[in-house]
């Protein structure tokens, strides 16, 4: 009898480099916003690279209350911070380190606190501020990715206890992971074109 081999997704050979890539270009962001930051404070009139027009404002961005959510520290310290983590966890894996089921777990707590709160600045960047950032949305476009693959590994390994009724349903997202995470990012373009189209529509 013929054994059957269940081909892996191509994802979970990829996972470490989906924390590399996508913590690497969390940092630049997270960096580039710091870096700008700093300039600002030391001359209100200095102009970021990514102020591209009234809408595409980084510096209304920066300057908001919302940009130090926490305490007073800014919010792109705290993305050079996680993603820092992020990459080095990537690097261990993809050198042969084996984390415990906590680590995995901690990973994902971690990434999922991050993943709300993307999505509250998103909120509160579209709707109350009213400007767009590109190294912002570059962290939540990342943030979202890293997060959701963190997850699927999580479930994958058995880290993530799903009832039995709910099995199908996981499977059904594993296997159609992609597509989820595209949808997850057309809806968050979608609200943004829909609330902006004075701006992106035919003048």
């Amino acid at each position: 009898m013929i054994k059957k081999t269940i081909k892996e997704p191509f994802w979970v050979k990829h996972f470490p480099f989906i924390l590399i890539v996508g913590g690497f270009l969390g940092i630049f962001a997270s960096l580039t916003l710091s870096l700008d930051e700093i300039k600002l404070l030391k001359n209100p009139n200095f102009q970021p690279a990514c102020n591209l027009n009234p809408l595409l404002s980084c510096t209304s961005v920066i300057s908001s209350t919302q940009a130090k959510a926490f305490a007073g520290v800014p919010n792109p310290y705290l993305g050079l911070a996680g993603f820092a983590v992020v990459v080095t966890f990537g690097m261990a894996i993809l050198a042969g380190a084996k984390y415990k089921k906590w680590f995995w777990q901690g990973l994902l707590i971690g990434t999922f606190l991050a993943t709300l709160f993307i999505h509250w600045l998103f909120f509160e960047t579209v709707y109350n501020i009213g400007k767009l950032c590109l190294y912002c949305m570059l962290t939540w476009i990342v943030t979202i990715g890293i997060f959701w693959y963190t997850l699927l590994m999580n479930y994958r390994q058995g880290f993530l206890p799903v009832p039995k009724q709910f099995k199908k349903a996981a499977d059904f997202v594993s296997r159609h992971h992609l597509d989820i995470l595209i949808a997850w990012y057309l809806i968050i373009a979608g609200l943004i074109l829909n609330h902006f189209w004075y701006f992106f529509g035919p003048h």
